[in-house]
């Protein structure tokens, strides 16, 4: 098999509110759409991002009212500091601030207005993944909920807040 192009398919009760988000604040580009249906993509991200309206016909009749509750999208950025800045001042709902794990990985996050979570992830020099296992990022600092910061406000357990 030859994969050719990969997607993440989400499905969420407004498809047009999390494809704009992806375009304002992540400069994703729209490739197709339909009534219920869009795909976005970047050159450089890897991946094609595509939302389904719920209840949508093209999903089998167990799923087509399931959200995309609990996925994280993740994307490895330079300088994550300067992402979030620039996030923040754009209006874009910061909900989890930049932090850094013991391990080397700095990361913050954003939640579209259907709730997709958006995690953008700097590594530091030396410590950037090897491939295998799960990725430090999609595991739920301090017992938090994915996409919800920890119950103090403190970053996760040995995690140090950035910039504070």
């Amino acid at each position: 098999m030859q994969i050719t192009t990969s997607a993440v398919t989400l499905t969420v009760d407004d498809e047009r509110v999390s494809a704009a988000f992806l375009r304002d604040h992540l400069g994703f580009r729209q490739e197709m759409a339909a009534d219920g249906f869009v795909s976005l993509s970047r050159p450089d991200a890897g991946v094609h991002i595509v939302y389904l309206r719920r209840g949508t016909t093209v999903l089998p009749e167990e799923l087509r009212h399931r959200l995309a509750g609990g996925v994280i999208l993740s994307f490895v950025v330079t300088d994550v500091a300067a992402e979030e800045a620039r996030l923040r001042a754009a209006g874009a709902p910061i909900t989890m601030p930049l932090y850094e794990q013991p391990w080397g990985e700095r990361l913050f996050q954003i939640t579209d207005p259907n709730g997709v979570v958006i995690e953008l992830v700097e590594w530091t020099p030396g410590a950037e993944p090897t491939g295998s296992g799960p990725s430090p990022a999609s595991q739920p600092p301090g017992g938090a909920s994915p996409g919800e910061p920890p119950a103090d406000g403190q970053p996760p357990g040995g995690a140090s807040p950035v910039g504070q």
